[in-house]
């Protein structure tokens, strides 16, 4: 009979394990715990896909640049990579190119054509690279914004869990570490997945934000340099059209 009411009387043992918190914790401690975690899934993706995309754009920068600069007849590069690009900087060249052509099929016989024509070519490569830098900065500002709120969306589910937890306390009439811990356990999960989602995103953010950053660069150092060469070949082939200046009659 003893060890009956000794057993009677032993404080219940609760599970303290995560997958128990879950269940145990209220239905909007739930969502907020299932949302931060589908959060925190599609960081990772979208950090792998950046990386992934980012390592592809260089690699296929490197190898343009080189047939760029080899020496070749830009008309034949242009065939060969700019007509269909598949990589941003040949989607630069290529715009520069198409219309460094329309400019050139129309003649340019005065200094304001070859004026014009910079204006165009350069504000055509200023929007290839504008297109090229939104297309891969897809998904960065959901990258900031989880970095940012996840710790205050995982914060009001602690909250939540907090609230319940002593209002239970108070019906309960009972302030034992037995009583209080499971529930204030449960609300600082919510809290805990918050930062797991909110780390990554924060890391993985400016990591990729420096990179595309570089990456921008490249491409406008690239853009002012093609933009030069242009630039040059125009002058050139303006040059003979250009009408060479009145002799002064000479007085006897």
């Amino acid at each position: 009979m003893g060890n009956v009411t000794a057993q009677a009387l032993a404080p219940v043992a609760h599970d303290l394990s995560l997958w128990a918190l879950f269940l145990q914790a209220d239905w909007v401690v739930k969502a907020v715990m299932l949302s931060l975690l589908l959060a925190s899934v599609w960081v990772w993706a979208i950090v792998f896909e950046k990386m992934t995309s980012l390592r592809r754009v260089n690699r296929a920068a490197n190898a343009f640049e080189d047939r760029f600069w080899s020496g070749g007849s830009l008309e034949e590069l242009f065939n060969q990579e700019g007509e269909q690009p598949t990589n941003p900087m040949a989607a630069v060249f290529g715009a520069a190119m198409r219309e460094w052509r329309r400019s050139t099929g129309r003649g340019m016989t005065s200094d304001l054509a070859v004026t014009g024509m910079k204006e165009r070519v350069e504000r055509a490569m200023s929007v290839a690279i504008q297109r090229e830098m939104d297309r891969l900065e897809r998904w960065m500002v959901f990258l900031a914004t989880v970095g940012s709120a996840a710790p205050f969306i995982g914060l009001f589910g602690t909250v939540w869990g907090i609230m319940n937890s002593f209002s239970a306390i108070a019906g309960m009439q009972s302030t034992s570490l037995a009583v209080v811990a499971p529930g204030i356990a449960e609300a600082l999960f919510a809290t805990a997945i918050g930062l797991v989602a909110a780390i990554p995103a924060t890391i993985a953010y400016n990591k990729l934000a420096t990179d595309l950053g570089r990456f921008g660069g490249r491409l406008e150092a690239f853009s002012a340099e093609f933009g030069a060469i242009l630039s040059r070949q125009s002058e050139a082939a303006a040059e003979p059209a250009r009408p060479a200046p009145a002799r002064q009659p000479v007085e006897g």
